[in-house]
């Protein structure tokens, strides 16, 4: 008998799309930059890319997989309701795999030490953590947090809705735990520690020096210095360390025995040597903000009339990035809505690449960065980080399809691309850096440091595949990408010759450009794609020689 996976099914499960890795066109018009270098670690390399996220993301596999550190989204909940800026209504199955092709590539981006957080909500968050589980691996899992969204209750509902989830997995589980960061400590946890007898290290607190469980090693007995009273464990538990760290601790006056000297054990702990307190999974309003909060951040942006029903605040983006990056870290976004991770993460000094499809990218996230980037943004975090401005982001959108049919129904190059977007896309189809070289113009990107590629809509002759081949030597080889050429190839050992568009025609859909959770663009079985090579590169009626 097969031994099966427990996973998650549903209806249209094996469909998966087959993306074409897109190029990202940059429109310097709407990148952003400060005028003035504000402090010495001002990050101008951001990314915000308009377009599908599926492409979007696809376009970044190449250059990013394994280097992100954290990345957050917070995707449609497909609860049924109709919001202003995207829509939220998908059929159950459709958002399970429309999430799962996001989420593979999401992965794959993480570098080893990154983390994934998603928000989401109760309608969908059962069977988000089992296709998390089948994504990721159920060992990457690591906590399911908790956020107090409302702190007011809802007498209009049955049970009133108060909390959203944060899913948390990583990458390697216990390498996170060891390199996570600590929260710092709140005024709650502050105002416990005191200093009652002027001790010259500073406040302290009294912590328990009780653990449970047996050990026979640390069941000693325990006189206090002061008053001589003798104290074993509490039943069911037994002392935190053996006698002789407990002797060390004792003589470096690190114990308390109470006012009175006739207390239980404890250990004094130092406000100074505490690094910070361990997170948890509850996330109240009071320390990560509520969604009141976060609508007034967005409403004194760009007014009461002009908002998002669902932002986050930043608070809350503040708490994930807080203990998953440190400064210099990259972190993506692919569902970027008001801008509210880019922002943050620009306040604390973290790099950023977000994706947005819908025009907000334009009317909401641009304008809120330009804020940000100019220090005029003073509310949301700002002010804990002493934010003053500073950095900037490059604007891209994702290129058009390579491919388009033509009046006849053929397959043929888009008249959009020039020499230099073909040769960059035809690079990352064939998995090639694009690295245009200054010397040789027939190097146009590279796989290692001797293998090569050469991107023309030229015919090549015999002849000037002779001289390519003499030009590599014996030592480099050469993939040859080409509208045609003529002679026999197997004569140049170090060339690889292939026909453009042919060469890609069957590597993925063409002329797909949205793949957005809307259930009005649903993938299609995609139609079968015959080569014509009667046609010209760019649909005209003329072929050109072939081999």
């Amino acid at each position: 008998m097969t031994k099966q996976k427990l996973e998650l099914t549903w209806i249209g499960k094996d469909i998966r799309p087959q993306l074409e890795p897109r190029i990202l066109l940059e429109d310097q018009t709407k990148s952003y930059h400060a005028k003035h270098r504000v402090g010495e670690n001002d990050i101008f390399d951001n990314r915000l890319i308009f377009g599908d996220n599926l492409l979007a993301l696809k376009a970044l596999e190449q250059e990013f997989t394994g280097k992100v550190r954290c990345v957050y989204i917070d995707p449609p909940y497909n609860t049924g309701s109709a919001f202003v800026h995207y829509d939220d209504g998908l059929e159950h199955s459709i958002w399970l795999g429309l999430m799962r092709d996001r989420l593979e590539i999401l992965w794959r981006l993480l570098e080893r030490n990154g983390s994934l957080w998603v928000s989401i909500d109760d309608s969908e968050m059962p069977y988000l953590r089992v296709l998390l589980d089948e994504v990721c691996g159920r060992r990457s899992f690591v906590a399911s947090n908790i956020w107090q969204k409302r702190y007011s209750r809802e007498n209009r509902e049955a049970i009133g809705d108060a909390h959203e989830y944060v899913l948390l997995y990583a990458k390697d589980p216990e390498q996170f735990k060891r390199t996570r960061n600590k929260l710092p400590l709140g005024e709650k946890q502050l105002a416990v520690y005191k200093n009652r007898n002027n001790d010259p290290k500073g406040a302290w607190r009294a912590v328990s020096f009780s653990a449970q469980g047996f050990r026979p090693n640390q069941m000693y007995e325990i006189v206090s210095p002061i008053t001589g009273k003798r104290h074993r464990p509490p039943e069911g538990s037994c002392w935190k360390v053996i006698e002789s760290e407990y002797l060390r601790l004792l003589a470096e006056n690190r114990m308390y025995f109470g006012k009175n000297g006739d207390a239980v054990p404890s250990r004094i702990q130092y406000l100074k040597d505490i690094e910070g307190i361990v997170p948890w999974t509850w996330w109240p309003h009071e320390e990560v903000g509520h969604t009141d909060e976060s609508k007034r951040e967005i409403q004194i942006l760009f007014g009461k009339s002009d908002t998002f029903d669902t932002p986050k605040p930043e608070r809350l983006i503040n708490r994930i990035l807080a203990i998953a990056t440190n400064p210099g870290d990259l972190v993506l976004d692919s569902f970027a809505g008001s801008g509210t991770t880019g922002a943050v993460a620009h306040k604390m000094g973290r790099r950023w690449i977000m994706i947005e499809l819908g025009e907000h990218c334009h009317t909401h996230i641009i304008p809120r960065l330009q804020k940000v980037i100019d220090g005029d943004d003073q509310g949301g975090i700002s002010q804990t980080v002493n934010w003053q401005g500073g950095g900037g982001f490059r604007y891209y959108r994702l290129a058009p399809s390579l491919l388009l049919q033509d009046t006849h129904g053929q397959w043929v190059i888009n008249k959009e691309y020039n020499a230099e977007m073909l040769a960059a896309a035809i690079c990352k189809l064939e998995g090639f850096s694009y690295a245009p070289s200054a010397d040789h113009y027939w190097q146009h990107g590279y796989s290692t440091e001797n293998d090569f590629i050469y991107v023309t809509t030229q015919s090549l002759s015999a002849a000037q595949l002779q001289v390519l081949a003499e030009a590599l030597g014996s030592e480099r080889t050469l993939l040859v990408c080409c509208a045609a050429f003529r002679g026999d190839t197997s004569r140049f050992p170090n060339l690889t010759v292939k026909k453009i568009p042919k060469m890609v025609l069957q590597k993925c859909e063409w002329g797909h450009d949205d793949y957005s959770l809307n259930v009005e663009n649903l993938p299609q079985a995609p139609k079968p794609i015959r080569a014509n090579v009667q046609a010209g590169l760019f649909g005209d009626d003329d072929a050109g020689s072939a081999a």
